[in-house]
């Protein structure tokens, strides 16, 4: 029997002869030969102008064909992809590629404004188009440059030195609640979690694996395009080079998607777009990310005709926690069998006991059950940062694994989540996490995306402020809102938001994730109008210059 490929170098070279359909593309269809000789050309590139020191080739460019060419060229050649997010800027983006010591930059002439200047540290110098250092992949001179490459032949991994620990991608944390890590991912790592994704989803040649999210994130990587290629199914690219929800079902059928890869809040974007009679007429079978809701996973299903398999997970790969067909609504589902994952107090590191619900499904117990999510194999499935110990200390600290995620298990075993590690609020002296009430308020009817978060009270302790992106088109009407809240039978008493921030759109990362750290800052200031209860029983009313300069006043000495 075959022995199952150890790295991703090896996945690449079985697709050599493939003649399978590898990529699609509004440029048109590819095979898996092509895509191949591609990479194989680009791969003989990067090792022409590879200098001495860490072999790390940032790419900064949207979800395109050469971002998949390079992807396949760097595994092949031992090349370390740093995917750069152009959603950061200037000094941002400059600290990202010279902490993790690049010295090459793939590029576009959209995107390569986003560096020239910048000092991209000792390993790159500066940025700028006439660069040797610098390949800008949609220009008549980057043609000319790989042009004497093209018919390069695979290289050989006996060769390169490439193996399962061998480094493949320096992959960036989302950064919603702080600066963001490069976490360390190999070869193998990536080759087994593609396998992994492979069985689980039922993927075959058959498949056409629709790669909307960013190619630099790790959840386009390694529920995405590292499946897709292990099972030699088609890739597809969205039209634009990015997601798009208007254009989303559009691309299903025009690329035969059977297979829709996500993270984050794409699912209520979707959602959100008008409802079309043949919605479910397209060839859609089966979808899997983590992070979106129960009930956005159920009206996709139904309205897409598809299965929606939601789960726990992260870019460091330390913890993992898995739907089952039983899991009860609002939970993440059980941790796998293999695994230590435990509810721990983050002081004691004693284990947190079971939570308990009244007859409404409200969390009776929070204080006592809610913990961070910790594995205590330590990092059986995390490869650290690049350069950064401290993280990794605060990571791995007494030899277990902690994710820096709250949540809370019941008696049966399953796992519900409750906020980053920084999502606590204190109201009347009680505690309680933000995500139980997010996904209450994701329950209203014109609600898109929700984001619970605490602001300073004028008295004492935290208040909750609620940010909330409606739909296109709606209008926020505060006393339905209230009639809302009091309706919830599940919603605690010191748990409805004081302050409401109504958006046409909330601050997100590439993925999708709302910026917490960003609507903190601001707290009752910003672009969109706020809505507030001047007492917590009061009717809800705008939030006037004159109520912020007062509640400023209030809280000048308080720093959340």
């Amino acid at each position: 029997m075959k022995e199952a490929p150890s790295t991703m170098a090896e996945v690449v070279l079985e697709r050599r002869d493939d003649q399978g359909v590898g990529l699609v593309s509004a440029e048109g269809a590819l095979s898996h030969a092509e895509v191949t000789a591609a990479a194989s050309a680009r791969a003989a590139w990067l090792a022409d102008r590879r200098r001495p020191g860490p072999f790390h080739v940032a790419v900064l460019l949207g979800n395109s064909p050469e971002f998949v060419f390079f992807l396949g060229a760097a595994a092949l050649t031992g090349a370390v992809v740093v995917g750069a997010n152009p959603t950061h800027r200037g000094d941002e983006l400059a600290r990202d590629l010279a902490h993790t010591e690049v010295q090459l930059l793939v590029t576009s002439t959209s995107l390569l404004p986003l560096v020239e200047g910048l000092d991209l540290g000792p390993a790159f110098g500066t940025a700028g188009s006439a660069s040797d250092r610098v390949l800008v992949v949609d220009t008549p001179e980057a043609r000319a440059t790989l042009s004497p490459f093209t018919g390069a032949a695979p290289p050989d991994p006996a060769a390169t030195g490439v193996n399962p620990r061998s480094l493949g991608w320096l992959l960036f944390t989302s950064g919603t609640s702080g600066a963001p890590k490069a976490c360390r991912c190999t070869q193998g790592r990536m080759a087994g979690i593609a396998q992994h994704l492979v069985n689980m989803m039922s993927l075959t040649s058959e498949d056409v694996c629709y790669l909307a999210m960013p190619l630099f994130h790790s959840n386009a990587l390694m529920v995405g395009w590292s499946p897709a290629l292990y099972a030699g199914s088609t890739a597809a690219l969205p039209t634009g080079g990015k997601f798009s929800a208007s254009g989303f079902l559009d691309d299903v059928r025009r690329f035969g998607v059977t297979y829709f890869n996500y993270v984050g809040k794409p699912l209520a974007y979707i959602l959100a777009t008008p409802e079309r009679p043949d919605d479910a007429d397209n060839p859609l079978v089966r979808t899997f990310g983590n992070e979106g809701t129960i009930r956005d996973a159920e009206r996709f299903a139904e309205r897409f005709g598809c299965t929606v398999t939601d789960s726990y997970g992260s870019t460091e790969g330390g913890a993992t926690v898995s739907r089952t067909p039983d899991t009860p609504p609002g939970a993440l589902g059980r941790a796998r069998p293999e695994s230590e994952t435990v509810i721990v107090d983050p002081g004691t590191g004693e284990e947190r006991p079971p939570a308990r619900f009244d007859d409404a499904g409200r969390l009776l117990n929070p204080e006592e059950a809610i913990g961070e999510l910790v594995d205590k194999r330590g990092t059986a499935g995390f490869e650290g940062y690049w350069h950064n110990e401290e993280a990794e200390r605060e990571r791995t600290r007494d030899g277990w694994y902690w994710t820096g995620d709250l949540a809370y298990r019941d008696e049966a075993g399953f796992i519900y989540f409750a906020g980053r590690g920084g999502d606590w609020l204190r109201v009347d002296g009680e505690n309680f996490a933000a995500a139980p009430v997010e996904r209450i308020l994701l329950r209203y009817p014109d609600v898109v995306l929700a984001a619970v978060y605490p602001v300073p009270d004028p008295v004492v302790g935290d208040s909750v402020m609620a940010a909330l992106q409606l739909r296109p088109g709606a209008d926020f009407d505060p006393i339905f809102f209230a009639g809302f809240l009091a309706e919830q039978p599940d919603l605690g008493t010191k748990w409805a938001p004081r302050f409401v921030r109504v958006a046409d759109e909330l601050p997100v990362t590439a993925t999708a994730k709302v910026l917490k750290r960003v609507l903190r800052s601001e707290r009752w200031h910003g672009p969109d109008p706020v809505w507030w209860r001047p007492e917590p029983t009061a009717p809800y009313r705008r939030l006037e210059e004159a109520d912020a300069a007062a509640l400023d006043r209030a809280t000048a000495d308080r720093v959340l």
